[in-house]
C-alpha cells in the first residue's frame, strides 16, 4: 500500500477533473480554514443533563437538541419536538470576561440569566417556594 495514486499524472477518476501533485498540511489546514466549534465539557453537560431530567421528570420539556457552533455552544430544550426551544442553554466563550460565557434565553431570545458559573444560571429553572396561608 503506497499514498501514491495508480493513475497517470493528470488524470482523474472522474472525467472533467485534473489532479495534481500540490501538498497541503492538514494541521495548518485545520487551524486556517475550519477552527474547531465550541462544545459543552463533561462537567458543563452533566448539570444540564442533571436539570434536563429534573424537568422531563416533572413533565415540563420532552425534547432537546445541542448545536456546536463556530461561536457558541447552545443546548435547547423543547415541550414537543416540532416547535421553537423554550429555552436555550448557550456558552459563549468570547463574552467570558465580561457578561459571562454562559446565559440561558427564552423563546423569545430575551436573555433570562447570564453569569460567569454555569450552576449558578441554572438556577433560573429553581421553584421558588411560596407561603400558603389556609
Amino acid at each position: 500500500m503506497t499514498d501514491q495514486s495508480d493513475l497517470p499524472e493528470g488524470e482523474a477518476r472522474h472525467q472533467g477533473q485534473t489532479t495534481s501533485n500540490v501538498v497541503i498540511d492538514f494541521h495548518e489546514y485545520k487551524q486556517a480554514k475550519n477552527p474547531p466549534p465550541v462544545t459543552f465539557h463533561r462537567r458543563e453537560l452533566d448539570l444540564v443533563l442533571r436539570l434536563y431530567g429534573r424537568m422531563v421528570g416533572e413533565g415540563e420539556w420532552r425534547d432537546y437538541a445541542i448545536d456546536h457552533l463556530k461561536d457558541r455552544a447552545v443546548f435547547s430544550v423543547f415541550k414537543r419536538a416540532g416547535e421553537v426551544p423554550l429555552y436555550r442553554i448557550e456558552k459563549n466563550p468570547k463574552l467570558a470576561a465580561k457578561q459571562g460565557a454562559y446565559s440561558v434565553l427564552n423563546a423569545h431570545g430575551t436573555i433570562l440569566k447570564r453569569g460567569h458559573e454555569l450552576a449558578q444560571v441554572l438556577k433560573v429553572f429553581d421553584k421558588v417556594l411560596k407561603l400558603v396561608e389556609t
